[in-house]
């Protein structure tokens, strides 16, 4: 009988990490599962260390292929899955014990739920700064179907090392594609647009691991430009299809980039909207800057929160709904 989890480990020069990885899956109090390790081209000492888990452990599988990226070694694990639930996994994070009990747990009381991901915390806590901090706390403060999707357009709501997803929803929406943007973020916003429902458990299940060879930070995939324009692709084919253009809520950098972003991928800028009295009457990339006073003339069009500050957003957001605007509906934040 197939085992009821497939874990995707896509691995890429990864030694130095790979034991405490290994270790930690081994740990795992539910044990119904597979590993799906795929071998990216590494050059170090990695496709030892996985020839060598696998001789030990009947549940492990390794494919070696040159190297690829991650959405190709992703797609070479997913495509040989055998399990009803996908769970990601990176080479150099840590998940606790009872990672995937509690993952499985919730999906299987919650069939109205396509996936799921966790509470995480960085590590070493020495190397977290102030901006890793706040997004520790943001990220885990997506708990439930309507977090993940009022936050859909700020960044990726679930990390992706946590993701534990339905193996047949997955394929549906076509799997890991790449786009030159975040292949995590993709697969969020395609399987949010097919109106599956994403939540997290309140609970901290992975130790997710800072260092300098992160993807994250060296792949030009993962810059902001490239998160901007997948998040600008979505909203123009989802909540934005069919309204009067966009109204963008900050004319400062935020607000700019992403009305220029809009513009480049053929979407239209109404308006800006900002308090700024030396920025009220002018025009920034064709559009007026307005008032929020004056916003009633552009209620055919969506709105969007592009300010940094989480408070600001929440402030815009507040007035809109004090306004008679509805979250999602017709406005939601991004960043």
């Amino acid at each position: 009988m197939p085992a009821a989890i497939s874990v995707l480990l896509p691995v890429r020069d990864a030694a130095p990490y790979l034991p405490e990885c290994i270790a930690s899956l081994r740990a795992q109090t539910f044990e119904d599962f597979e590993v799906l390790a795929v071998d990216d081209g590494s050059t170090d000492d990695s496709p030892g260390l996985l020839s060598a888990w696998a001789r030990e452990d009947s549940r492990v599988s390794v494919v070696h292929q040159p190297p690829g990226g991650i959405v190709l070694a992703l797609e070479a694990g997913r495509t040989s899955a055998r399990g009803r639930y996908l769970a990601r996994m990176d080479a150099d994070d840590i998940a606790e014990p009872t990672r995937f009990a509690e993952q499985f747990m919730l999906l299987e009381g919650r069939p109205d739920l396509a996936g799921c991901g966790a509470g995480v915390r960085y590590f070493p806590r020495a190397e977290v700064r102030g901006g890793g901090r706040r997004y520790e706390d943001w990220i885990n403060g997506m708990r439930t179907p309507e977090d993940v999707e009022r936050n859909l357009f700020i960044e990726c709501p679930l990390a992706h090392p946590t993701f534990f997803l339905r193996t047949a929803i997955v394929a549906e929406v076509g799997g890991y594609v790449d786009r030159g943007w975040p292949e995590d973020y993709d697969l969020v916003l395609r399987l949010w647009r097919s109106s599956a429902r994403l939540a997290a458990v309140d609970q901290v299940l992975l130790q997710w691991r800072i260092h300098r060879d992160r993807a994250s930070v060296r792949h030009e995939s993962y810059t902001p430009e490239a998160f901007r324009r997948c998040k600008v692709h979505y909203l123009l084919e989802t909540l934005a299809r069919g309204r009067n253009g966009l109204v963008v809520w900050g004319a400062g950098p935020i607000g700019k980039a992403f009305a220029r972003e809009v513009q480049a991928q053929g979407g239209s800028v109404r308006a800006f909207v900002d308090l700024d009295p030396r920025k009220i009457d002018q025009r920034i990339h064709g559009a007026p800057v307005i008032h929020p006073s004056g916003i009633d003339e552009y209620r055919d069009g969506f709105s969007v929160a592009a300010v940094g500050q989480e408070g600001a957003r929440h402030q815009i957001c507040s007035e809109l709904e004090l306004a008679g605007w509805e979250e999602v509906a017709d406005f939601v934040a991004v960043a």
